[in-house]
């Protein structure tokens, strides 16, 4: 039997603090996690060539085929993440 073998990235990544945050407001940390996965994260997936293998509660697992796109992806998230964090104190 021949066997097809192929690279991939993987990152997994979730939210700092998300038990808290939901306990203090289920409602409001979903809405806040759908539109920053919206606005951030999945614009930033895709243009990285990604593909969302997995979402869980905070979590999402996703799939890079080249290692330099994984790692770009990654940086870029939480760089704007960051800057967006900063603007809201």
């Amino acid at each position: 039997m021949s066997q097809t073998r192929r690279l991939a990235a993987i990152v997994a990544a979730d939210v700092a603090g998300y038990s808290r945050l939901v306990g203090a407001d289920e409602e409001g940390t979903l809405a806040a996690l759908t539109a920053l996965r919206r606005e951030f994260a999945h614009p930033k997936i895709e243009e990285h060539h990604g593909r969302i293998v997995r979402t869980t509660g905070d979590g999402l697992l996703v799939e890079f085929a080249s290692v330099v796109d994984a790692v770009r992806c990654a940086v870029e998230v939480q760089r704007d993440m960051a800057q967006r964090n900063d603007r809201c104190r």
